[in-house]
């Protein structure tokens, strides 16, 4: 699990970590607000602080944030493969609606449900996940 991976990395390592999922999801086109939400960063986080996160500043050690981080880097890790040779594919299919999720775009499942929307998209695009959850 991530939040017992992080215990083990450096400063330099997690403010790598939030670096880059912090450009996966501007990639994806969330706000603040979306993000803060979908990160359950504490309610009324400063956009300052989402802006270091971005910079040099590692995110809070809470285990509710890294199970949606490790989430965040599933979907991307399989979206990353089913578009190798495209990457904007990637954010588009995010954007796009879907049926599996009752027309809603997955980034609407996302945002409008945490967690359990993480939980969905992931086992959508990454079957080795599903097949782990769902044997």
């Amino acid at each position: 699990m991530l939040s017992e991976t992080y215990k083990t990395m450096s400063h330099d390592e997690c403010a790598e970590l939030a670096r880059s999922i912090m450009a996966i999801l501007d990639g994806w086109g969330l706000n603040a607000k979306q993000l803060a939400s979908l990160l359950a960063l504490p309610k009324g986080t400063p956009t300052r602080a989402l802006r270091r996160y971005r910079e040099d500043t590692p995110f809070p050690n809470d285990s509710k944030l890294y199970e949606r981080v490790e989430h965040i880097i599933g979907i991307s890790d399989a979206l990353r493969t089913s578009y190798p040779h495209n990457p904007p594919m990637a954010a588009l299919w995010m954007k796009q609606a879907n049926k599996r999720f009752e027309g809603a775009s997955p980034l609407q499942k996302i945002v409008t449900e945490g967690l359990a929307g993480l939980v969905s998209v992931r086992s959508h695009v990454d079957c080795a996940y599903d097949w782990k959850v769902n044997p």
